[in-house]
């Protein structure tokens, strides 16, 4: 399983998760101009370990683990998979 970032995260992109991240699995694509527009941070799912210690540091509560996003969210599993995908490759 992995943690997604979701709508909360959009025009705020707190970076105090990515900090406290062990594996460095949450990134912001903003420098990459093909991702130009998509002012949010995303997590990799391939790289997150699931250990949960961002969900805490996020003031605006846009993390969330797999199982426990809320319904009107689950486009964002798929958001962040696609944009960290498109990055990597």
């Amino acid at each position: 399983m992995s943690h997604y970032i979701a709508q909360p995260c959009i025009g705020v992109k707190d970076t105090a998760c990515v900090a406290v991240c062990p594996v460095d699995c949450i990134h912001d694509l903003e420098d990459k101009s093909e991702f130009e527009g998509f002012d949010m941070l995303y997590i990799d799912p391939d790289e997150c370990i699931d250990c949960g210690v961002c969900v805490d540091e996020c003031p605006v509560m846009a993390i969330f683990p797999e199982e426990d996003l809320p319904d009107e969210w689950q486009s964002f599993i798929d958001i962040n998979v696609r944009m960290t995908a498109a990055a990597a490759g």
